[in-house]
C-alpha cells in the first residue's frame, strides 16, 4: 500500500517542478488540514459556548436573585422589627394623662430606635409615625401625618392613607427625582389587628439596588424586581419603575412564563424567579447580542489563524523563491563546467544544506580545473618521455661503445689509472641505465655502489676509508634500484667526507629478523637539527640531487608499503647514518600502490 502511494504521487507530481511539489505538500500537509481543523474547531467551539453559557446566564440570574433578595430581606427585616416591637405597641395605643408618661415614651424610642438608621447603608431617614392624640410629636423619630411634603410631592397625610388602604402590611415605593429613592412602608399593629403607627424608611436607592440592576450581565440583559402586586420596584431601566409589568414591554414575555419559570422567545432568554414571598426578580438576557459576543471571539481566532497562515505561505514562498534559485544558480554553473570553462564558483551566503553544497561545488569546480591542468601537463610530459626514452634507448649504447674505445687504448698505452677509471665508469653505467627493470638483486645493487666508491676513491685517493660489512645470504634477494648509491653520494657532496680526518664510510647489508637491512654510516660533517628535519620533511637541501633521499623513500612506499622503511640520524660534526628497511624478497617486487 504505502509503495502503491509513493508511485502514485510521483507519477502525479513528475511534471511539476521542485517549486510546485513543496506548494502542494504544504497545502496538503499544513494549509488544508490546518484550515479544515481551525473551522471543526471553531464550530466546535461555538457550539459549546452555546451549551454552556445557558448554565452561566442561569448561575449569574441565581446569584443576583440572591443579592436581590438579601438586601431587600436586610430592609424589611429592620421595618419589621419596628413594626413588631411589643412595647413601641403598647406605647402607641395607650392614651396619656400627663407629660411625664409622654416624655417617658420619647426618651423610649429614642433609646430603642435612634440607632436604627445606622444599622445599614442607604438609609436616608427613618421615623415612626402615629395618630394617638395624647401623644406627642418631637420631630425626631415621633411623627403625626400632616400636611407636610413627606419627599418628592407626596405629602405625609396621602401617604398616610393610602398605607392605612393597602392590603400589605409591608411596602416598596420607588419615589424618582435627581436622586432616587426608595420609602419602606411598615404598619404598625396591636393584638386585635389595629393599626396604631407606621415605619417610615426612606432608602437611597442607587445604594440598595442601583449597582446590581444597572448593566446586568455585562450590557446583555436587564433585571426586574416585581412586587405581589406585580408592580415593578426596582429594574434597570428607571423609566419603568412602579408601572405595572402589563403596562410596559415586558407584558408578553411575562405571559409566555406563566406555570414555567424561562422561556426563550426571538432570541431573547426571559426568567422569573421567587423571593420573598410573591415578590419576584426578573431576568432577561439578549442571546443574541451573547452569542454575537462568542461568536466574535471564534471569529477573531480563526482570522488569527488565518492570518498566521496567509504569514506562513509568504516566507515558505519566500523560502522556495531562494532555494530554487540557488539550484537554478548551481545548475547554471554546471553547464558552464560541461562547456569547458571551470574558472567559476557560486557565491555562498547562508550555512543550510544548500550553502555546505555550494562550498562542495566551489572546492570540486577548482579540483576539475586543476585536474583538467594536470592532465594536460601529464599529456605533454607523456610526448615528451616518448622522445626522452628514445633517447635512452641510444645514448647508453653510446655511451657503453665510447668507454671501451676509451678503455682499449687506455690499455695500448699502458695507462692503468686511466683504464681503471674507465672500467668503473662504464660498470657505473651500465648498471644507471639499465631501464628494463626498477628492481634487481642485491649483488647488482652493491656491485654499482662499489663501481661509484672505486671512481670517488680514484677522485679523491687515500682520503676515505671504506668499509664493507655483507652478509653472503642477502646477496640473491631482490631490492629496488639506486637506493645505496645517492646515499653514499651524498656522503661526498652534502657530508663533505673527503675534508675529515680519518674519513670513513661503512656500508652493511644484513640479514633481520622482519627483512633486510641497509645501514649506511659516515663522519662527515653532519647535519644541524633544523637542516635535519628539513631532510626528514623530503624538503630540497644542498646542492645537485636534494630530493634523492625523497625519492628513495617514496619507492620504498610504493613497492613495499609500510614494510619498506628509511631513517636518518645526524648530528653537527658527528656524522650521519642512514638505515633503509625492507622485506627479504626472493621473487621481485610489484608496485603495491599508484603515486
Amino acid at each position: 500500500m504505502r509503495r502503491w502511494l509513493e508511485r502514485m504521487i510521483i507519477r502525479l507530481t513528475r511534471l511539476m517542478n521542485l517549486r510546485g511539489k513543496l506548494v502542494v505538500l504544504y497545502g496538503l500537509v499544513v494549509f488544508i488540514p490546518t484550515v479544515i481543523l481551525g473551522i471543526g474547531a471553531g464550530y466546535l467551539a461555538l457550539q459549546n459556548v452555546r451549551a454552556n453559557y445557558m448554565l452561566t446566564i442561569n448561575e449569574a440570574v441565581r446569584q443576583t436573585t440572591q443579592s436581590v433578595e438579601f438586601r431587600k430581606q436586610s430592609y424589611d427585616l429592620l421595618a419589621t422589627r419596628a413594626g413588631t416591637d411589643g412595647e413601641l405597641i403598647s406605647r402607641l395605643s395607650r392614651t396619656y394623662g400627663n407629660m411625664a408618661d409622654q416624655i417617658e415614651t420619647v426618651n423610649y424610642v429614642n433609646r430603642s430606635f435612634q440607632v436604627m438608621s445606622r444599622y445599614l447603608p442607604g438609609i436616608m431617614a427613618f421615623r415612626i409615625y402615629h395618630t394617638n392624640e395624647s401623644l406627642v410629636e418631637d420631630g425626631g423619630l415621633l411623627w403625626k401625618p400632616g400636611n407636610r411634603i413627606l419627599t418628592g410631592n407626596l405629602n405625609e397625610e396621602s401617604w398616610y392613607r393610602s398605607v392605612m388602604k393597602s392590603p400589605s402590611v409591608l411596602q416598596w415605593t420607588y419615589i424618582p427625582g435627581s436622586v432616587a429613592q426608595l420609602m419602606v412602608s411598615q404598619k404598625i399593629t396591636n393584638g386585635d389587628n389595629s393599626v396604631v403607627g407606621v415605619i417610615y424608611l426612606l432608602l437611597d436607592y442607587n445604594t440598595v439596588f442601583g449597582e446590581l440592576m444597572d448593566r446586568p450581565f455585562s450590557g446583555s440583559g436587564s433585571l426586574y424586581l416585581v412586587d405581589e402586586e406585580e408592580h415593578i420596584v426596582s429594574a434597570s431601566d428607571r423609566s419603568i419603575i412602579g408601572k405595572s409589568v402589563i403596562d410596559t414591554d415586558l407584558s408578553n414575555l411575562w405571559k409566555s412564563v406563566l406555570g414555567t419559570e424561562s422561556a426563550t422567545v426571538n432570541g431573547e432568554y426571559f426568567t422569573v424567579r421567587n423571593i420573598d414571598g410573591k415578590w419576584k426578580v426578573a431576568a432577561l438576557i439578549l442571546m443574541r447580542q451573547m452569542e454575537k459576543q462568542s461568536a466574535m471571539t471564534v471569529y477573531s481566532i480563526v482570522g488569527v489563524t488565518v492570518f498566521f497562515l496567509l504569514l506562513s505561505i509568504f516566507l515558505v514562498l519566500i523560502v522556495l523563491k531562494n532555494i530554487v534559485l540557488r539550484i537554478r544558480k548551481l545548475g547554471l554553473r554546471m553547464s558552464d563546467i560541461a562547456d569547458g570553462d571551470f574558472d567559476v564558483s557560486v557565491r555562498n551566503w547562508s550555512q543550510d544544506e544548500l550553502g555546505d553544497l555550494e562550498i562542495i561545488f566551489n572546492q570540486m569546480a577548482g579540483q576539475l580545473g586543476q585536474l583538467v591542468e594536470m592532465l594536460s601537463n601529464a599529456k605533454l610530459q607523456e610526448k615528451e618521455s616518448s622522445f626522452q626514452a628514445l633517447q635512452a634507448q641510444i645514448n647508453p649504447h653510446f655511451i657503453y661503445n665510447s668507454l671501451s674505445l676509451l678503455h682499449w687504448r687506455a690499455l695500448d698505452q699502458g695507462d692503468l689509472y686511466q683504464a681503471e677509471t674507465i672500467e668503473a665508469l662504464t660498470t657505473f653505467y651500465r648498471l644507471a641505465l639499465d631501464n628494463k627493470s626498477n628492481v634487481t638483486l642485491i649483488r647488482k645493487e652493491l656491485e654499482h655502489v662499489k663501481a661509484y666508491v672505486d671512481i670517488q676513491q680514484l677522485r679523491y685517493p687515500d682520503c676515505v676509508r671504506v668499509v664493507w660489512d655483507i652478509d653472503d645470504e642477502v646477496l640473491d634477494l631482490y631490492s629496488i634500484k639506486l637506493i645505496l648509491q645517492p646515499i653514499v653520494e651524498n656522503s661526498y657532496i652534502n657530508g663533505k667526507i673527503f675534508t675529515q680526518t680519518d674519513a670513513f664510510i661503512a656500508v652493511g647489508i644484513k640479514r633481520s629478523s622482519n627483512g633486510v637491512c641497509f645501514t649506511v654510516k659516515d663522519n662527515g660533517i653532519g647535519m644541524d637539527p633544523y637542516t635535519l628535519d628539513l631532510v626528514q620533511k623530503g624538503e630540497k637541501v644542498g646542492k645537485g640531487n636534494g630530493y634523492g633521499l625523497l625519492n628513495i623513500r617514496e619507492r620504498l612506499q610504493l613497492y613495499f608499503g609500510n614494510l619498506g622503511k628509511m631513517t636518518i640520524e645526524s648530528n653537527l660534526d658527528s656524522g650521519t647514518t642512514v638505515t633503509i628497511e625492507l622485506p627479504a624478497s626472493v621473487d621481485k617486487p610489484n608496485i603495491q600502490k599508484e603515486g
